[in-house]
């Protein structure tokens, strides 16, 4: 058994919480083993300017860690699971996942209680699109605008007024001790979460045996599964992290519940398709509902942010 794990993480306070509780998993799994946390800077924490979907969508925010791996300068990288690209490079693989938190979009906002409750016009910042398109679909009459920043600008923000309310992750929120600051968890049914979203993940060298052999003690399998069919859908549309695409699976007894959503540019037509079935054939349910949504019509939607 190796005696030492270097985790390459970004150093956002979120993933630095992230890298932290894998790194505590870790230690608690096996007693003596040295674990460093590797801190680095992405293109994503760098340009917090533009637009995700102009730099590279929310991979920017992995391809550098994924680097530190290749050139063994980390023996496994941590990453919010919603943020991981649905293809890997050919010799990384995601090894295990952490239990997932919370995985509802959360609304904050200082003068309403809920979407629901926001006045007409009402400035929403999100830097999601697919977030954005959703809402749109319960609250036209709002002016969804991107925001982009750490949890800490885009609170900032909200405070002094530049936006009426902003759009979050809960389980983010959480890990931060900013539970409080959550106005609504959103319902999955008014807004699928993206694929993984709640979940940590550890990327590893897929040839690396002794450092996934440690790995697999921290693995909970309950969300490795949920999130694995999550990425079946984002694997078969040919999805990449700054599209409207979003996937949700349950685990309910040994039952697997599957929701998936697709949307044009606009978020006037879309496709939204859920399946169950049992947990050991769940792969197979979302291969066959991701045909199923190509087969109404996913594949043009997904064309049409390229024109």
């Amino acid at each position: 058994m190796t005696d030492r794990i270097r985790i390459a993480t970004r150093e956002s306070a979120l993933a630095l919480w992230q890298a932290n509780h894998v790194k505590s998993e870790l230690e608690l799994a096996y007693p003596g083993l040295h674990v460093e946390i590797v801190g680095m800077t992405t293109e994503g924490d760098r340009n917090k300017k533009s637009p995700l979907s102009q730099i590279g969508g929310k991979g920017v925010f992995v391809k550098e860690l994924e680097v530190a791996l290749l050139e063994e300068r980390a023996d496994i990288a941590v990453h919010s699971m919603k943020d991981v690209p649905s293809e890997l490079p050919a010799s990384l693989k995601i090894s295990a996942m952490c239990k997932r938190d919370d995985p509802r979009d959360a609304l904050i906002s200082n003068s309403a209680e809920s979407i629901e409750h926001l006045p007409k016009g009402s400035r929403v910042g999100s830097s999601s699109l697919r977030r954005r398109l959703q809402l749109k679909l319960a609250r036209p009459d709002l002016k969804y605008v991107e925001l982009r920043g750490n949890v800490d600008t885009r609170l900032r923000k909200l405070d002094e007024g530049e936006y009426d309310a902003v759009i979050l992750a809960t389980a983010g929120l959480k890990r931060l001790g900013l539970a409080e600051r959550i106005s609504q968890k959103i319902s999955t049914d008014l807004c699928v979460p993206a694929a993984g979203q709640g979940a940590v993940g550890i990327e590893s060298r897929a040839g690396d045996e002794k450092v996934n052999g440690l790995l697999a003690a921290i693995n909970d399998y309950q969300t490795f599964d949920c999130v694995s069919c999550e990425r079946e859908v984002t694997i078969g549309l040919g999805a990449n992290c700054n599209l409207p695409i979003a996937a949700y699976a349950e685990l309910t007894q040994n039952q697997i519940k599957l929701n998936a959503y697709v949307s044009d540019v606009e978020g006037l037509k879309f496709v939204r398709q859920s399946s169950v079935s049992d947990r050991a054939d769940a792969l197979n349910m979302a291969r066959t509902l991701t045909q199923e949504m190509l087969s109404q019509g996913a594949d043009r939607l997904i064309a049409s942010h390229g024109e």
